[in-house]
């Protein structure tokens, strides 16, 4: 049943206030009251505009900015009372800044909503942004650290999940500190997306009243590498506008598919079959029933949390897809993927680097995997071809080779010279040369490769990077 009055804001259009059940049904306060920091600082950025311009008076303004950051400073010690039937968290504040302070009701001149959460959220994403790249990087020097620890380990290197060609572990590593590079790199580029003011554009055309926008967005930050103001271009794309939700969401996932990968070779390292690395305890359980288990349990909930950030990427892209301009209700929808997104990738970036930085990597293991001379069946082809032939033909006659090996059950390496040389009489005495690890690996010298020279200049970029110098 409708209440006989409404205290909302927009209730002077009704004759009667919503049902309790639509109530309900349409409050936003119990997630987006996370923006009330945010709220209250394009709010006061708002005042101090007014102000400027004139439409209110300086004291009206410091008494707008006194009530504002008392009620900032209950909410940050819990003391504030939220109710949903203010429907979101800017209500909320307003109406609590009214009783307290009468000029507050000038607040919300040449304001929407509409703007005003745009600016909310614009401010969220910068701080958002920042908050994961620094979680990034903590992943990132647990990553160098184990890198420094196991410098001269070799492991084989893998494709198909068999094993391809050797590689330093180090190299290994580094290919995941570049997934995390991008990542980093990326939620940069979310923040450099946020970074212009929405304030002005009020619900979809602006406003009649004398504002000025420039100098709200600079009081916000909204600047560029100069300082100068950043304000947005159109007031329809401005309220309409949520590619920056899809682009954080979309930021949080690839982390996601990333970190997933490296849990996925986590896991596989540390079975048994491979035993390549013990993870932390402190990172695992056990099972109820088999008292031997370990298990992988912050790598295989990575995985699982990829699954979930990708899921919140595609209820931001399915919530925006056939909306007309400008606002529709629907957009409600549009916070709880983003913040749950946050918080995800947030933990999954301290709990990869709590798993990183506990791991010990078994030596004996392996070097017990990359001595098998197989990995090294390509460097044999690519001795033929420094002898002339042609890298199919040299290719062919490796297979044969390996075919060989595998028929008389002797390792590549132990084969006789006469019985190689007569698949190809490119074979000269010295083909065995090419299955010294240190040789092999000393051959990679070009940019990125796992050369030892290679690896060296990559552990110095990486410390200048994060800076470990």
């Amino acid at each position: 049943m409708a209440k006989k009055s409404s205290h909302v804001t927009w209730g002077g259009r009704f004759s009667a206030g919503p049902a309790e059940l639509m109530l309900q049904f349409s409050e936003s306060v119990s997630f987006d009251r996370r923006l009330a920091p945010f709220d209250i600082a394009g709010s006061k950025a708002h005042s101090a505009m007014l102000a400027h311009v004139g439409l209110i008076t300086k004291a009206e303004r410091d008494a707008i900015h006194a009530g504002l950051d008392a009620i900032l400073e209950e909410i940050q010690q819990g003391k504030f009372e939220w109710d949903t039937k203010l429907e979101d968290v800017h209500m909320n504040i307003e109406q609590a800044l009214t009783k307290r302070v009468p000029a507050a009701a000038k607040l919300h001149t040449a304001r929407s909503r509409n703007d005003q959460v745009a600016t909310d959220m614009r401010l969220f994403f910068k701080h958002a942004c920042g908050v994961l790249q620094q979680k990034i990087r903590g992943a990132q020097r647990a990553l160098l650290e184990v890198a420094d620890t196991n410098a001269q380990m070799l492991i084989p290197g893998y494709t198909h999940l068999q094993r391809a060609q050797p590689v330093y572990l180090a190299h290994h590593l580094f290919a995941w500190m570049e997934m995390l590079e991008r990542d980093h790199a990326r939620f940069g580029e979310v923040a450099t997306h946020a970074n212009w003011c929405p304030l002005g554009a009020g619900a979809i055309a602006g406003t009649t009243l004398p504002i000025d926008r420039e100098f709200t967005a600079t009081v916000l930050g909204f600047v560029d590498a100069k300082g100068r103001p950043q304000v947005t271009q159109n007031s329809m794309d401005t309220v309409a506008d949520r590619d920056l939700f899809i682009e954080f969401a979309a930021a949080c996932a690839t982390f996601g598919v990333h970190i997933s990968r490296i849990a996925e070779d986590l896991i596989l390292w540390s079975s048994a079959e491979f035993k390549f690395v013990d993870l932390p305890d402190a990172f695992c359980t056990g099972s109820s029933l088999m008292p031997q288990k370990k298990n992988p349990d912050s790598c295989e909930l990575l995985r699982g949390k990829s699954a979930r950030l990708q899921g919140n990427l595609h209820t931001l892209l399915t919530l925006a897809k056939g909306l007309p301009l400008t606002y529709n209700r629907d957009l409600q929808e549009d916070k709880p993927p983003v913040f749950d997104s946050f918080d995800q990738t947030a933990i999954c970036a301290d709990v990869l680097a709590g798993t990183l930085g506990g791991m010990r990597f078994n030596p004996a293991r392996c070097a017990e995997a990359v001595a098998d001379p197989l990995l090294l069946a390509t460097d044999l082809a690519d001795y033929l071809v420094l002898k002339g032939v042609p890298f199919r033909d040299a290719h062919h006659a490796v297979g044969a080779v390996v075919r060989l090996a595998e028929k008389t059950n002797v390792e590549i390496n132990k084969l006789p010279t006469e019985e190689v040389a007569k698949i190809n009489p490119a074979f000269g005495s010295d083909w065995v040369e090419v299955f010294d690890l240190g040789r092999a690996l000393a051959k990679r010298a070009g940019t990125g490769m796992p050369g030892p020279a290679q690896v060296k200049k990559q552990f110095a970029r990486w410390k200048k990077i994060l800076g470990e110098e």
